[in-house]
């Protein structure tokens, strides 16, 4: 028997990250991928690009703080991980860091591939919140659900959070509202830039949600705020009122860096982006470096692009609306 299956990227166009305070984001899948191959094998191993581990007994199971650590999370949401006789190999186009989601993205794929070869089809919604549990409990992640959501789903989506402000919650309640906007959307005019510095997004994020869970008034407010910004700016996108979109993104990025959830090679970025004529410019994830989004509606990106890589960008992308998470090639018909 084999499995394989991928997710993609992501890019936060607006509202995040109102997303861990039950709030809504408009985002966007990115063209690369995470992939995982499942295979038959005389014991669990575990693999990506030259390196291999067997996983024999629970202590193998436990973080390292190794390129292996996301498969172990993964497993370890299964009830009898180490019954498995199979090999698990990874591979992402997805830069290590970079704020495109790339762990989220593995972790989906990982998920969905484990699932299929146990003979299980969850739904997008309980594979989102199936693997956001997984980041948060088991990899000790401070993370929303938007992005488990997008590499879920894929496409431009709407992410409505309400209700799912707390850690406390029900698994899966209640589900996150998804609207897909890419039938309705016009050609999206964004660039992302990737700016060289990789991240670690819960340490930006960890201090901001302690202060938000002891009642910050600033912090309440700021994400009250962004949520109410993802709403409008959906409106913007729709309607193609680029202006408005730019004017937003801009709001929401200012919110967000006076919270002290942006970082020097972000603001480098974003200012070079605006400099260059870009209506606006946003972290496209959770700053500290990672990458930022840009609003560029001149035909000719060439400007822009000169720009973000004058200052420091190493990964242009462009988000489009491509799938989720998917089986590329399942063989669970076979087993006997």
């Amino acid at each position: 028997m084999r499995v394989a299956a991928s997710a993609p990227a992501r890019a936060n166009l607006i509202g995040n990250p109102s997303d861990l305070y039950g709030g809504a984001v408009l985002g966007c899948a990115v063209p690369c991928r995470a992939s995982v191959e499942i295979d038959d094998a005389p014991r669990l191993e575990l693999a990506t690009g030259a390196e291999r581990t067997a996983l024999e007994t629970a202590s193998d199971l436990r973080l390292r703080g190794d390129r292996f650590d996301v498969a172990r999370a993964a497993l370890g949401a299964l009830p009898d991980p180490l019954a498995l006789r199979a090999r698990i190999a990874y591979r992402s186009e997805i830069p290590y860091g970079s704020g495109l989601a790339g762990s989220t993205a593995l972790l989906v794929a990982l998920l969905r591939a484990l699932a299929a070869w146990r003979g299980e089809t969850p739904s997008p919604y309980e594979l989102a919140e199936r693997s956001r549990r997984t980041e948060r409990e088991l990899l000790g992640v401070a993370c929303g659900w938007v992005d488990h959501y997008l590499c879920c789903f894929g496409g431009l989506r709407y992410v409505d959070l309400r209700g799912k402000e707390r850690d406390d919650a029900a698994p899966g309640e209640p589900f996150a509202t998804v609207e897909d906007l890419a039938p309705w959307a016009p050609a999206l005019p964004f660039v992302l830039a990737f700016t060289g510095v990789s991240h670690h997004s819960g340490s930006v994020h960890a201090p901001i949600r302690a202060r938000w869970e002891q009642g910050d008034a600033v912090v309440v407010r700021a994400y009250q705020r962004i949520a109410a910004i993802a709403r409008e700016g959906k409106s913007a996108l729709l309607r193609g009122d680029w202006p408005r979109l730019g004017a937003l993104m801009n709001e929401n990025h200012a919110l967000q860096r006076e919270l002290g959830g942006s970082g020097a090679p972000n603001e480098k970025s974003i200012a070079a982006a605006l400099g260059a004529g870009a209506l606006g410019a946003k972290l496209a994830g959770a700053g500290g470096g990672g990458t930022i989004v840009a609003l560029w509606t001149e035909p000719d990106a060439a400007p822009l692009e000169r720009a973000l890589r004058g200052a420091g960008a190493t990964h242009l992308y462009r988000p489009s609306p491509v799938a989720g998470v998917a089986l590329d090639f399942d063989r669970t018909e076979e087993i006997p």
